[in-house]
Order: structure tokens, then sequence, then C-alpha cells
């Protein structure tokens, strides 16, 4: 039964919860998103959005066996190509992955047992942004060392939620937190050549002035998600491009 409830609103959430009446909740997939690009709207998503969800599951007699969060990559600050996986430092710098990680934080707190997924980049229908970009000739290649990118189909973030729910409604231990990440993090420049050749245009030169910037540049494992039994339908950006393009 859909249940319609807003999110910044708990007497709002208290009501959707209700309105379940006795249905057994055993899975709860918190996967929200900010209507605006500002720390207010992040915060109002992931931080009071996710405490109020928290809130009113503590108000049910039964605990569902899982609660997830869907996070992101931006809670690493690393800028050097270094390899990241769910053990190493988070120091996010900016509101977004500051955010995210707070949210992770309440959630771990909350004494419910709770799974973060932090995604990369999404791409695949309805995201096609990068595409476009190289379509309409926005897109260059950035002087410098590889910048990393780290990117998941669209179809493998929903099949990881899905692989791992099911692993907790089969009453398998999960890890905390996973990295929901394709195998290859590829430097930019060869998924923007890559995608060039595909639809047969050229990339322009980089406009004056277009340094190395201080963009986020990291390796992220997925190796304990694989360890997890999950099996990608889209392992590379090259399968995943492909199928979107086709």
């Amino acid at each position: 039964m859909p249940v319609a409830a807003d999110l910044a609103d708990p007497d709002s959430l208290a009501r959707g919860f209700a309105a379940l009446g006795d249905a057994r909740l055993d899975v709860l997939v918190y996967a929200a998103a900010a209507d605006r690009g500002d720390d207010a709207a992040y915060r109002a998503a992931y931080v009071d959005g996710l405490r109020n969800a928290i809130a009113a599951l503590a108000r049910r007699a039964e605990a569902p066996r899982r609660v997830f969060f869907t996070s992101s990559t931006a809670v690493y600050a690393q800028r050097s190509g270094e390899w990241v996986d769910e053990t190493s430092p988070t120091e996010p710098t900016q509101f977004r992955g500051m955010r995210m990680l707070e949210a992770e934080r309440e959630l771990l707190a909350s004494g419910m047992p709770a799974t973060v997924l932090r995604l990369g980049g999404i791409y695949g229908p309805g995201r096609t942004r990068l595409v476009e970009r190289v379509r309409s000739g926005r897109a260059w290649i950035h002087p410098g060392p590889p910048r990393y990118t780290n990117r998941i189909h669209r179809d493998d973030a929903v099949g990881a939620l899905c692989h791992l729910a099911a692993l907790a409604l089969a009453g398998e231990p999960l890890a905390p937190i996973y990295l929901a990440v394709d195998d290859e993090p590829a430097d930019e420049a060869v998924v923007l050549r890559w995608l060039a050749d595909r639809l047969g245009v050229s990339l322009p030169p980089p406009p004056p002035g277009q340094g190395e910037g201080s963009e986020p540049n990291r390796r992220c494992r997925n190796a304990r998600l694989r360890a997890a039994g999950y099996r990608f339908r889209h392992p590379t950006f090259r399968e995943g491009y492909a199928a979107l393009l086709t």
C-alpha cells in the first residue's frame, strides 16, 4: 500500500507509518534527494528527514530487519588519486559530503540494524548529463595528471540495494557500510574519449585558464560489495554507456 508523507514533518511521517497498520515492515530504504543544491536543502533531506524517519520507526512496535541509507562517495575528500574503501578516512570539506556523513552517523548510532550504501556517480536512463555534454561539445579533457571518477549504473545501484536487502531478509550478516561503485575507477579523460568515439564527435580543447582544479580525485574499491555476492550488470562504464547509447 503506497503511503505519502513529508520527510520534514514528523507528524506527517507518524501518520504515514500508522497507515500501514499491523503490516510488517521488513526493510526500509531511505533514498531521499535534496530539492536544491544548497546546504539547507541537504540538511533537510538527509539529516533532518532521516532523523524524523528513525523517530517514526522507533514508535512502531516492530522495527524493520534492516534500514538502508543511500549515501555518497562525497564523504571522502581525497584528491590525489588515492584508493579508498569503507575504512578510509572520511573528512569532507564540502557541505554535500558533510551532510551525508552526518546522516550516516545518525543512522548507525540509532541502535537499529542499519547499512549505509555509498554510491558513486549514478548514470543511466534519465541520467545522461555526461553524454549530452560530450555530444554538444561542452566537455573537454582537463590538463594535468589523471582525474579519477567513480560511477555506477542506475540498474546496479538498485540491484545492489535489492541484493543486500535479500541478504538481510535471509538473516545473513551485513557490514555497516558498503561502497557501491563499478569495477573500474576510470580516468575522466578515458571516459570522455570513449564517449566521443562512440558518438562520432571531437572533444574541444580546454578553455583558457582551465587548470588542474581541486575536484575530488580518488579511486573507490567495491571489494566488500563483491564479497557480499553482488554481480554487476554493468561492471565498467563501457558496458553501462554502451547499453545507454543503444
